[in-house]
């Protein structure tokens, strides 16, 4: 019989693709199944990120609910794992002595082998360290549960923002060999996938060590990815501006596989802030990619991230970054009010701007970028998209659905035969709160 794993995982996509290899991880060394109730688990995992404001206390509050688990059930085990685990550490054992393995994101796949040694050695086990390139060598394959499927090609950052606690928790970037991403990929394929996405704290500061021994950048990976013949859809996510290479940039044109849509975080319009936050790029320079980009591939949709209420940002300074997110025109995007992060050099910065104020700004912030992500929805009526069908409707018994390269669910009338393919379609109009399409043709 099966012993029961209950994962809870916060944060980006990077967690969630570690998550999956966490689940797959136990269960084919530990005979480990997934349960949905913290209750009947003989493990529970915490994936955390640290990127939000008290992510800590959250995590504690959480291990005080499992603290009672494990009062019933002694033979229970607690693992703290992810960015929280790499940036508090030894702390988490002084403050919830009965956590049994604390292991950071990039030691995830040495699970079984702590778990063995606290049962070994009967106390707790630590291992938060920055192995390379190790990690990827020792986790399995992704399962494919879907056409789509993510696949991690770097790990760490290594551009220090003030604010930003991703280099000390991650560790710096270390980029998988091509070869190694592109096996991974080719495995996806055969077992049906047909849309990629590549991950990295910084994807496209992507270097990777080919076989010849020179290093392939971003844009290589790309089309090595796109020569995939199986491979239908490309998305990456995230990327900084200081890595948007002409190359890359050119690939928006040349690759008909790479989706026509790109987020991108400015973070702020203002230069002054850009500077205090360490983002080593102007507003004019953003500017001045974006506009390389929309010439390359004119029908490109962009996002970003915004963070609101940066230490001291003045009024002039907030009105620069909604000027910058009308001037562009984003799609919707992601916008936070700025957290301090322990021990990032933006913490020690004293700041005058009340929380009030900055909540207000946020609301008014939104309430723009929301009307802009509307109007773009409302412009794709009458258009041609491609979309990936991968699911039933939610609610509309008869239909199926899949999403645009800008991320738009869009519902079409049911046909197994497209189930699994990307298809293009006209769309017509809304149906309930999705787009309704038409199909054209299928790829495949």
């Amino acid at each position: 019989m099966k012993r029961k794993l209950y994962l809870k995982t916060f944060g980006c996509q990077m967690n969630e693709y570690d998550s999956e290899k966490i689940e797959q991880l136990l269960e084919g060394e530990n005979n480990l199944s997934l349960t949905q109730s913290a209750d009947e688990a003989d493990l529970i995992v915490l994936n955390t990120c640290s990127i939000r404001e008290k992510a800590e206390v959250k995590v504690y509050s959480d291990l005080g609910r499992y603290r009672k688990l494990k009062e019933v059930n002694p033979n229970l085990r607690i693992a703290v794992g992810g960015c929280v685990a790499s940036q508090e550490g030894e702390n988490i054992i002084k403050q919830s002595p009965f956590v049994d393995l604390v292991f950071g994101p990039q030691t995830l796949h040495r699970l079984p082998e702590m778990l063995k040694q606290r049962e070994l050695q009967g106390i707790p086990q630590i291992d938060i360290s920055f192995p390379e390139i190790e990690k990827f060598d020792k986790l399995p394959a992704l399962k494919n549960n879907g056409p789509s499927a993510s696949v991690s090609i770097m790990e760490g950052c290594s551009k220090y923002c003030s604010f930003c606690v991703v280099p000390y928790t991650r560790g710096e970037e270390i980029s998988r060999p091509l070869d190694d991403v592109i096996e991974e990929i080719i495995r996806l394929t055969l077992s049906g996938v047909k849309e990629i996405t590549l991950l990295g704290q910084n994807v496209n500061a992507y270097r990777g060590l080919r076989s010849d021994g020179k290093i392939a950048d971003f844009a290589m990976l790309l089309e090595y990815v796109a020569s995939i013949e199986e491979v239908k859809r490309i998305r990456f996510t995230t990327s900084h501006p200081n890595e948007m290479t002409d190359g890359l940039i050119d690939c928006f044109k040349q690759i008909d596989k790479l989706s026509k849509f790109l987020h991108l975080p400015i973070q702020s319009g203002s230069d002054r802030v850009l500077s205090a936050m360490k983002r080593n790029y102007t507003a004019l320079e953003y500017k001045s990619i974006i506009r390389k980009l929309k010439k390359s591939c004119p029908q490109i949709t962009l996002s970003s991230d915004f963070i609101i209420g940066f230490p001291n940002e003045t009024d002039e300074e907030f009105a620069q970054t909604k000027q910058i997110l009308q001037e562009i025109n984003f799609d919707y995007s992601f916008s936070f009010l700025y957290s301090a992060r322990p021990g990032t050099p933006a913490s020690f910065i004293k700041d005058n701007i009340s929380k009030e104020v900055k909540e207000a700004r946020l609301k008014e912030f939104q309430t723009l970028n929301n009307q802009q992500g509307k109007n773009y929805t409302n412009q794709m009526i009458g258009t041609k998209q491609r979309i990936l069908i991968d699911s039933l409707s939610s609610f509309e018994k008869g239909y199926m659905k899949g999403k645009t390269d800008n991320n738009r669910v869009v519902e079409i009338k049911y046909d197994e035969n497209l189930f699994n393919q990307m298809v293009d379609v006209e769309i017509k109009g809304f149906l309930g709160k999705n787009l309704m399409g038409e199909v054209l043709k299928s790829e495949d």
